[in-house]
């Protein structure tokens, strides 16, 4: 029997609670190192939507395409969209940025204010950096151009190692999530539905939430080399049912939750942005950016207050201490 989870409680019950403050590494602006994530960046994956739906695209060019002109702002040039259609005026935007050989990846939220004269404008409301598992696990770096890779969606999408996850709640704040695997534990098709596994990552849990609210979600789908792409769409459903859990088994580690798309929308295309952005193989990692220093930072930077906020900010003190912590999650609990 499917044992479906429905309520905040139930999945807290299985994934855990947030550790201490839940917008700790979170900022409401865009910091001099997340601007230069930015001129670092060659691939996006944007997505926009309301209350009711959520569409993604990939955007990329050269690094920098998007630009910043201030802390509050961001600027999206409409033709490096693979569907510049989605950006909206009022609609809520989510976006994902990658710099080359980095696994760590850059969250940035906010509202589509503007589009106009051939560029989207974004105001800021959430900026974040992301841990790096989904895309050591994914292997996303390591990508061979021109390698084999199936030529249907369904085929396309077991074979996959890489997924943006976009969800957005009732309200119509939107959100993207990397996810990542080794094929066959990535994504599977059965029946006609998508399926994959949660593994450790930030513990938001910002794409369950919103799952649970709101169900529609839409995915970019990838097999690390290919410039092809399996967009995702459709209605979401998360369980503990053990027998679906059980085919995401990595490392002799079982996942706690799966997650259903139930009969998705399913279209493989040719990303104009993944050609333009090039990211395989990939390009050295920028010297001047320093995972483990732009979350202290956000952690110093953030507006989250209380108890736990004013400890852990302590704590940072520590020299090492936010490295250390990071290669010691990184190696331990990938899954």
């Amino acid at each position: 029997m499917t044992e479906r989870i429905e309520t905040l409680p139930a999945l807290e019950a299985v994934v855990g609670k947030v550790p201490g403050p839940r917008d700790l590494k979170v900022i409401d602006f865009l910091d001099a190192a997340s601007r230069r994530w930015l001129q670092t960046s060659p691939l996006l994956f944007a997505a926009c939507g309301d209350g009711r739906a959520i569409g993604i695209t990939l955007g990329g060019g050269e690094p920098g395409f998007v630009q910043a002109p201030d802390a509050q702002r961001l600027r999206i040039p409409l033709a490096l969209l693979d569907h510049p259609e989605l950006a909206q005026p009022g609609l809520g935007f989510g976006g994902l940025f990658l710099s080359p050989s980095l696994c760590e990846t850059l969250r940035v939220n906010g509202q589509v204010e503007s589009v106009a004269e051939g560029f989207a404008g974004i105001s800021v409301r959430e900026c974040y950096l992301h841990c790096a598992k989904a895309l050591m696990r994914s292997d996303f770096w390591k990508g061979e151009p021109g390698g084999d890779v199936p030529g249907e969606a369904p085929a396309f999408v077991d074979a996959s190692r890489f997924m943006a996850l976009a969800t957005v709640d009732p309200q119509g704040w939107a959100d993207v999530s990397p996810k990542g695997d080794p094929r066959g534990a990535m994504l599977q098709m059965r029946g006609g539905d998508a399926w994959f596994a949660d593994r450790p990552g930030n513990r938001r849990v910002d794409s369950f939430r919103n799952i649970l609210a709101q169900p529609q979600v839409a995915a970019a789908v990838l097999v690390p080399g290919s410039h092809r792409v399996v967009r995702l769409a459709g209605p979401a459903r998360l369980t503990t049912d053990a027998a679906m859990r059980s085919l995401f088994t990595v490392a002799e580690r079982l996942p706690k939750l799966a997650t259903c798309v139930a009969q998705p929308r399913l279209e493989l295309y040719d990303s104009a942005a993944l050609a333009r952005a090039q990211p395989w193989p990939a390009q050295p990692a920028a010297q001047d950016l320093d995972p483990a220093a732009i979350f202290k930072a956000h952690v110093l930077h953030s507006k989250s207050g209380g108890l736990m906020a004013g400890v852990a900010r302590t704590a940072l003190k520590l020299p090492g201490l936010m490295e250390k912590t990071l290669k010691d999650d990184y190696q331990k609990n990938l899954y």
